[in-house]
C-alpha cells in the first residue's frame, strides 16, 4: 500500500459536490461503487494509522489497489470522504454522528449519540446516507472514555467497576481535562450514574502523561483516560468497568463513500477485521507503535497475518 501526504487537493474542497443533495434526505440515487483504487484516509494519530493501515492491507488481499492519506481535521476529511477524494475512513459512531448531527442541523443541535449502540448506529446511518456515505457494521472494538486508578488503590478498597467506587463512599479527586466539570459523561455523569463523590477536578488533561502520574503519586484518586490507552501499566493504573453504560457507544466503524467504495467487495474485506479486532488489541497494537516505537505498517500486518487475514 502506498502512504501519501497530499493535502493540496483537500484546499479546494468547499466547491467541490459532495455526494446526493441535503434535499432528498434518506434517499440513495446511485448503486453501490466498486472502484479498484482506493484512498484509505487517516487522522494522523497511531490508532487511526493503524486502522488505516489494516484496511488497506485487507482491500489488498481482497484485490484493490489503495494508497494512504493523512488528514487531521474531521472538517477537512469528512468532505473529502463525501466528494470521493477519500475512499475509506475508520470512524467512532457516536462521536461521528453527533459531528454530522452538527453539520447538518446545527451546532446547538441536540446530541445523538449515546451509550445505546443500535439507537446510535441508526441515527448515524440516516445522517450519513444523504451525504453518499455508507456506514459499515460496527466491530466488537471500542474506544471511549474510561477512568483509573491505580491497582493498590482498587485492591485496597476490592474496586473492579465505577459502581464499586461509588458504593465505597471514597472522596475522589479526578485528573482530566477542565471541561470534565460540565461534560455529561464525566464528572456530572459519575456523581448521578454511580454517586462518586467527586470533590474536584484536576485539569492535567485526558489520558496525559501529567495526569497518570498524579494518580500515580497520590495527588488525584482517578483519571479521565479512554479504553485503547497503551501506557497505564507503565504507571501502575487499572481500568474500572463502566458497568452503567455511562459512555457513548464510540465503536469503531469504517464509513465509506458509497458510490466508489459501497461494494460487497469492499464490506467483505472489511468486515474480516470486525470480526476479530478487539478494543484489547488495538490497545496492544497502540502501545506497541506508541511505547516500542515500532511502525504502524509492521504492527498492522503482524496482527492480520497472526489472526490469518492475510496469507
Amino acid at each position: 500500500m502506498r502512504r501519501r501526504a497530499a493535502l493540496a487537493g483537500l484546499l479546494l474542497l468547499t466547491g467541490c459536490a459532495s455526494g446526493p443533495s441535503l434535499e432528498t434526505q434518506g434517499e440513495v440515487t446511485e448503486a453501490p461503487g466498486d472502484s479498484k483504487h482506493l484512498t484509505i484516509g487517516s487522522a494522523g494519530f497511531t490508532e487511526s494509522d493503524l486502522l488505516a493501515t489494516m484496511y488497506g492491507l485487507l482491500l489488498n488481499e481482497a484485490g484493490y489497489k489503495t494508497s494512504m492519506l493523512t488528514v487531521a481535521n474531521r472538517e477537512l476529511y469528512e468532505p473529502a470522504l463525501e466528494s470521493g477524494q477519500i475512499d475509506v475512513v475508520a470512524e467512532y459512531a457516536a462521536t461521528f454522528a453527533d459531528w454530522l448531527n452538527a453539520k447538518t442541523n446545527g451546532a446547538d443541535a441536540p446530541a445523538v449519540g449515546s451509550p445505546d449502540l443500535k439507537a446510535t448506529m441508526t441515527v448515524l446511518r440516516k445522517l450519513a446516507t444523504p451525504r453518499g456515505l455508507a456506514v459499515l457494521d460496527p466491530g466488537r472494538a471500542v474506544d471511549q472514555n474510561a477512568f483509573a486508578v491505580t491497582g493498590d488503590y482498587a485492591r485496597q478498597h476490592d474496586l473492579k467497576t465505577l459502581s464499586d467506587l461509588g458504593r465505597s463512599g471514597l472522596e475522589v479527586r479526578l485528573a482530566a481535562g477542565d471541561e470534565c466539570v460540565q461534560r455529561p459523561y464525566c464528572q456530572p455523569g459519575l456523581r448521578k450514574t454511580y454517586g462518586i463523590d467527586v470533590t474536584g477536578v484536576d485539569p492535567k488533561g485526558v489520558g496525559t502523561t501529567q495526569a497518570k502520574r498524579a494518580v500515580q503519586n497520590g495527588q488525584d484518586q482517578m483519571v479521565l483516560t479512554t479504553t485503547t490507552d497503551a501506557t497505564l501499566d507503565e504507571f501502575g493504573l487499572v481500568l474500572l468497568a463502566d458497568d452503567k453504560h455511562l459512555q457513548n457507544a464510540d465503536y469503531i466503524v469504517p464509513v465509506v463513500n458509497r458510490s466508489r467504495a459501497g461494494s460487497k467487495g469492499v464490506t467483505g474485506a472489511l468486515d474480516r477485521l470486525n470480526d476479530v479486532l478487539t478494543t484489547a488489541d488495538l490497545a496492544s497494537m497502540n502501545q506497541q507503535v506508541d511505547s516500542w516505537r515500532r511502525l504502524p505498517e509492521d504492527v498492522g500486518r503482524t496482527y492480520l497475518e497472526d489472526k490469518g487475514l492475510l496469507k
